[in-house]
């Protein structure tokens, strides 16, 4: 039952995204526009569920494209927007998306104890090894601090149940002890996070 809820989820996500994006373009700047309207010119993304790319690492962010150009990661939009993308597109975005600013914290007030309680949980999890202490990211390994807060608790939620299938295990291996009480503490500290 919980894995069909967050099938359903995935799917009304995957048409509110079509929703509020405009329709698939054709040519490689006009795809890189399209990124730029969905996931925000200025590196933070302004629509629901949908993550700001702005201070990436570029290698993580050359994976992700090419892991839906190929279908690996499934998302009905992005691999229809990357599917006829080169390797010198995948790159070329990559650099550039990159280098568009890191997003602002989520302004909304804090709730001390749930901060405490994420921290505590980034501790275990050993999430600083991976994204680093400052929860930037590097390389391969996306940059989670200041992220949109729907976007870490669908994330997350997808890593729990299975449906997210990463290329690196780690996120699997370390998801199944979190619960869903861990889930919106995490996203509500790391949205919070500069």
């Amino acid at each position: 039952m919980r894995n069909l809820v967050f099938a359903l989820v995935s799917v009304v996500g995957a048409a509110l995204s079509m929703a509020t994006c405009p329709a698939i373009a054709a040519s490689s700047q006009e795809r890189f526009e399209q990124c730029l309207s969905c996931h925000g010119g200025k590196g933070q993304s302004e629509n629901p569920e949908t993550p700001s790319l702005g201070g990436q690492p570029e290698d993580y962010l050359l994976t992700q494209m090419f892991t839906f150009r190929e279908k690996l990661r499934k998302s009905e939009l992005m691999n229809e927007m990357a599917k006829d993308l080169s390797d010198d597109d995948l790159r070329n975005f990559s650099i550039a998306l990159a280098k568009l600013p890191a997003p602002a914290p989520a302004t909304t007030p804090a709730d001390a104890a749930r901060v405490e309680r994420a921290k505590i949980l980034i501790v275990q999890g050993k999430c600083g090894i991976c994204h680093q202490e400052n929860l930037a990211g590097k390389d391969q390994v996306p940059r989670i601090a200041a992220q949109r807060e729907d976007y870490l608790l669908k994330s997350l939620r997808e890593y729990k149940s299975g449906v997210r299938v990463g290329y690196d295990p780690a996120m699997i291996e370390v998801m199944r002890t979190i619960t869903e009480d861990n889930i919106v503490d995490l996203a509500h500290y790391l949205a919070r996070t500069p």
